[in-house]
């Protein structure tokens, strides 16, 4: 029996600071394409950048809600919102977009991709 070992490597998208509260940011990390957000609250989330439905690469331009307590992101194309949280769309059943760990050092956003 072989088990995957998985390694994070976190990577330094950008400082806090420059993050806008309610905007994403588009980054590419380790050939992925991920959509970066800030809260008004504070918090930090990373998504991946193509919506699932229209296949385009554009959640990091989604418009930045809330739906009940769930932070979400609104695809700009179709409109579908999804969990920031979780990834996955509240508006259609079983489809969802992928999320990753994020975090804050200091001033200094960082984003770990899973490499298996």
């Amino acid at each position: 029996m072989t088990t995957a070992t998985m390694t994070v490597t976190w990577t330094a998208i950008c400082s806090y600071a420059r993050l806008e509260a309610e905007r994403g940011v588009a980054a590419l990390v380790d050939g992925v394409q991920l959509a970066v957000f800030r809260t008004f609250s504070g918090e930090l989330f990373a998504i991946g950048n193509r919506d699932p439905i229209a296949g385009a690469q554009v959640m990091s331009r989604g418009i930045v809600g809330t739906r009940g307590s769930a932070p979400t992101v609104a695809s700009p194309l179709h409109k579908q919102v999804y969990d920031l949280r979780t990834g996955e769309c509240l508006d259609v059943a079983g489809v969802a977009v992928p999320t990753y760990a994020i975090r804050r050092i200091g001033d200094t956003v960082e984003v770990a991709v899973d490499k298996r």
